[in-house]
């Protein structure tokens, strides 16, 4: 075979349009709906990862309140030890050499 057998020596250009125009009318829904459906699927996925990771956030957050409850507690312990009379005395006695008031050289404020 020639090459001049393979060639087209006319073509109906208004059919070709017509097809195309057929083509289009089906292409635009259906790409609108792909990106509609795409969208929708990324949206779904982004939401699913925000919830995980604010999970993980309360789970930390949890984590950092049970701590700081436990130093809490190991502090209101430590102020109360401090605070108590018989280690407020033993120091005054025995650092600061001091001596219990005799009754005559106690004066009662009211």
């Amino acid at each position: 075979m020639s090459r001049s057998g393979n060639r087209v020596l006319w073509t109906d250009r208004r059919r070709r349009t017509k097809r195309i125009a057929v083509k289009s009318n089906i292409l635009v829904p259906f790409v609108l709906f792909m990106l509609f459906l795409i969208g929708g699927s990324l949206f779904y996925v982004w939401s699913r990862i925000q919830v995980i990771q604010l999970g993980y956030e309360i789970s930390n957050a949890l984590k950092q309140e049970r701590a700081l409850t436990e130093e809490n507690k190991k502090l209101r312990v430590e102020i109360a030890t401090l605070k108590s009379y018989a280690r407020i005395e033993k120091l005054a006695v025995e650092e600061l050499r001091m001596a219990k008031p005799k009754p005559d050289q106690v004066i009662v404020i009211r």
